[in-house]
């Protein structure tokens, strides 16, 4: 469903992303491994048009992204950002907003939902993720972990066929860590399509089908759960996954 191939990107002088080619198909998890500045959270901005890049292709279902502005690559977000959602590291819930008003924005605006029926869909999300219980709550009287549930809750109110995540839990404590990737762990279950840039090896080895570790722009390991994380063959890996394990 999500096809990238031989992606290139540099900012300025510095290459930040090397020839990386990567399938995700639809309904199926893949997580990307790596140490600060690897290229991981550049490379689902560009998935989801948030960044340019330089040559290769990106491909969501049938839709081809172009890698530089114009009319074109504007019209093919339109339509790309109707199938891929992203959960960032921030909330970025609308702090004037109550949660449930969060939640419904993006249809009613976007899509043009009649606004009863965007409620009943929000409030059914909320209930999803844990967090019915303050749909008349603000942002900002939740907890991180709160608010990430009701990002999360928000963007699956877009029906997305794949959701990035790009570290949803680096700015949580580990009671609220715990709680998202929960919820992230049954939205895997019913078969929602995901890229996951995660430091937690336990939701690797649990959830994906595929583990891509990224080293300095490219990626030097790829494979089934099993087999990176329990065999590495690449030093780089190892020194990693064991820097990772004993934070």
């Amino acid at each position: 469903m999500i096809s990238i191939t031989d992606l290139w990107k540099s900012f300025g002088t510095s290459p930040v992303l090397r020839g990386v080619s990567l399938e995700v198909p639809a309904g199926q998890v893949s997580v990307l491994l790596g140490g600060s500045g690897s290229g991981k959270s550049t490379l689902l901005r560009m998935i989801n048009g948030l960044e340019t890049f330089d040559r290769g292709s990106v491909r969501v279902a049938e839709i081809e992204l172009p890698g530089s502005p114009g009319t074109e690559r504007d019209a093919a977000l339109l339509k790309i950002r109707r199938k891929v959602g992203m959960v960032f590291q921030k909330f970025h819930l609308f702090p004037h907003l109550t949660v449930l008003q969060n939640v419904i924005e993006a249809p009613v605006q976007v899509l043009q939902m009649p606004a009863p029926q965007a409620i009943t869909m929000a409030r059914q999300l909320l209930d999803r993720v844990g967090m019915g219980f303050k749909a008349d709550a603000m942002p900002g009287s939740l907890s991180g972990g709160q608010q990430q549930r009701v990002a999360i809750a928000r963007t699956l109110a877009m029906s997305p066929d794949a959701i990035l995540f790009d570290e949803p839990t680096s700015a949580l404590d580990p009671k609220s860590t715990a709680e998202v990737l929960d919820v992230m762990r049954d939205l895997a279950k019913a078969g929602q399509g995901m890229i996951v840039v995660t430091h937690s090896i336990p939701f690797a080895r649990s959830v994906a089908h595929r583990v891509h570790v990224l080293s300095a722009g490219s990626i030097i390991e790829a494979g089934p759960p099993h087999e990176v994380l329990e065999s590495p063959s690449n030093p780089v890996t190892q020194q990693f996954l064991k820097y990772v394990q004993q934070a």
